[in-house]
């Protein structure tokens, strides 16, 4: 083996590759074989894991664009936003994967998962609260340069930075609405819609939080631009 070809980096694994992403760890946290009771626990497990590593760069993505927001580098924090936005691409697609699944399979894995439930998603959690964040350093920073939210679209050539951390923010509240709907449309496809999830929630209830908002202000003004503009 030549020098270069030697693992330098600490730990046990073979190769630094699997020493830097401590892959013996990750893929030990899935279930083995022997301990599944359908094979389609690794699908499962596969989806729900790797979409939290996507969901925690993407708060982690936010929380920090808010504070470059709050420091008035928004060129930083909307290419921070750009990252946090396309991370609910990767789960919103990931989400195809669970429709392999059988329905009537799938209650076999759903026997084992206990009271588990999305509603109690750590990356989800956690983007609740830097969502809240960047909401307020937005506000904060179009009231600073003495704008409203409508005259930071009417005179958006103007302030094109604060115009393009608008239009980021409504995008991060499309793509979670999306992948929202989407993960209703698979849980309605898989287990149906009229019944109790896991934790006792009706899927129905879960359909209704799709209607949820992060920067409802921004959805809102659409309406008087709009309304500004129609003929007399």
């Amino acid at each position: 083996m030549s020098e270069l070809a030697k693992p330098v980096l600490p730990g046990t694994a073979g190769s630094d590759y699997e020493r830097y992403l401590r892959t013996e760890e990750l893929l030990a946290l899935q279930k083995t074989a022997g301990e599944w009771v359908h094979r389609d626990e690794l699908l499962f497990q596969s989806v729900h894991q790797t979409s939290e590593i996507w969901l925690k760069l993407a708060w982690n993505e936010v929380e920090e664009a808010a504070r470059l927001v709050g420091d008035d580098d928004i060129p930083a924090a909307l290419r921070l936003l750009r990252r946090a936005n396309d991370c609910f691409k990767l789960v919103t697609l990931a989400l195809d994967m669970l429709e392999h699944m059988s329905p009537w399979e799938y209650t076999e894995v759903r026997k084992v998962l206990g009271h588990g439930s999305g509603f109690d998603s750590p990356g989800f959690k956690e983007l609740r609260r830097v969502g809240k964040l960047l909401g307020e350093q937005f506000r904060a920073a179009y009231e600073r340069a003495g704008l409203s939210l409508v005259e930071v679209y009417t005179q958006g050539r103007e302030h094109e930075d604060l115009y393009n951390l608008a239009e980021q923010c409504i995008e991060l509240d499309e793509r979670v609405t999306v992948w929202r709907v989407r993960h209703f449309k698979v849980v309605q496809r898989t287990i149906g819609g009229d019944v109790i999830g896991t934790q006792g929630t009706p899927v129905e209830v879960m359909g209704r939080l799709i209607h949820h908002s992060f920067f409802p202000e921004l959805w809102d003004v659409r309406n008087e631009l709009t309304q500004m503009n129609l003929p007399e």
